[in-house]
């Protein structure tokens, strides 16, 4: 199972980044899909999340109106697309690949993961 990110970098505040998640190993179109991120001294927290129709997503309150999840089961690539950083979104990013899209939405260990990304939002 391999889950690899990419997409991060430096943006100032208000701008944009797009984070891809390309996965390989296993069948992409059975599993919910996610994203967490991890600031220096923070505790993991979950994002986004999607549902294995994609019919169902999760923001965290503080991304809500700004991020949006999506993903191409045909590419087997999740996104999440960043609008309006704010200097508190600087963190790693991870991607994540489970069965139960309700640990994902609870912030609970979720399967496979990924490497992070870092995005840098500067003020």
């Amino acid at each position: 199972v391999q889950l690899q990110a990419s997409g991060g970098g430096l943006v100032q505040s208000g701008g944009s980044l797009r984070l891809s998640c390309a996965a390989s190993g296993f069948t992409f179109d059975d599993h919910a899909v996610g994203w967490f991120r991890q600031a220096p001294g923070k505790e993991r927290e979950g994002v986004s999340c999607m549902s294995i129709s994609g019919g169902s997503t999760y923001y965290a309150d503080s991304v809500k109106g700004r991020f949006t999840i999506s993903r191409d089961n045909a590419k087997s690539t999740v996104y999440l697309q960043m609008n309006s950083l704010k200097p508190e979104d600087t963190a790693v990013y991870y991607c994540a690949a489970g069965t139960y899209y309700t640990r994902c939405v609870r912030g609970l260990d979720f399967g496979s993961w990924g490497q992070g990304t870092q995005v840098t939002v500067s003020s």
